[in-house]
């Protein structure tokens, strides 16, 4: 069964694009086909995988504000089952254009049964903002991903999602619900890391993935060269985190 998974965090620097890019290549690598939906207008995901945003011609953007047909935008990234639906800056006036169309809400979720049947993942990278793009994403997934890095101010504004996300359910997406939180940058030196890693535990009781994706220098490295960290550097550990990951999500459907 098709599983279809928002990552989502308004805040910046929580590890979302590094997660889908990193959790997507590793469930390809045991066995599961995955397409990555590049959301976010500052086309992250498709950088990191080795892609120009400004050289792909048809993206997110001409399937969500010009009705192309979702498969003629999916590439291939050369890793074996794993496919991107890119994305590129033309994707930031998309909010501004949504807002008179009608259904805006569901552009996204009625693209994607054409091809739903061809994948076990979809993952969504959305925009670190709770517009319409995001509103799309949620009403388009089962599921939501929440990466949070292990610092200071991990929880802030994490009301404001969760009631975005409680609003999706009420009023587009009865099926969604929250079914993991990611740890990210964790440090076991650090009474910070570990201090926060306690309260995430307390705030969002049982959802905790028990793999906590440690801060590793690999893992920050492999977007420079266009490649997830699994065929970067597959035996650091932000490899060995990922893949560890991609086993617990894997059991958890």
């Amino acid at each position: 069964m098709n599983r279809t998974i928002s990552l989502i965090n308004q805040k910046g620097g929580s590890g979302k694009t590094t997660t889908v890019v990193n959790l997507g290549a590793s469930l390809a690598y045991l066995g599961r086909k995955v397409l990555l939906v590049d959301l976010d207008p500052q086309a992250h995901t498709t950088i990191h995988l080795g892609f120009k945003p400004s050289q792909v011609d048809i993206t997110i953007y001409d399937v969500i504000m010009n009705l192309k047909n979702l498969k003629t935008a999916i590439i291939n990234t050369g890793i074996n089952r794993l496919d991107i639906l890119p994305s590129n800056i033309e994707l930031s006036v998309a909010e501004i254009e949504l807002v008179n169309m009608a259904g805006r809400e569901a552009v996204l979720k009625n693209s994607l049964p054409g091809i739903k049947d061809d994948y076990d993942f979809i993952l969504i990278d959305c925009p670190p903002s709770l517009g319409l793009l995001t509103l799309n994403a949620l009403n388009a997934s089962g599921e939501v991903f929440i990466p949070i890095q292990t610092e200071f101010f991990a929880l802030e504004g994490m009301s404001k999602l969760l009631k975005t996300i409680d609003i999706v359910r009420e009023r587009l997406n009865k099926e969604l619900k929250i079914t993991g939180i990611i740890l990210t940058m964790f440090d076991s030196r650090k009474n910070i890391c570990r201090d926060v890693a306690e309260k995430v535990e307390e705030f969002f009781p049982g959802l905790v993935f028990k793999t906590r994706i440690r801060d590793n220098v690999k893992l920050a490295e492999a977007p420079s060269y266009g490649k997830p960290v699994i065929t970067y550097a597959v035996n650091s550990y932000g490899s060995k985190d990922y893949l560890s990951l991609a086993k617990e999500v894997i059991a958890c459907g």
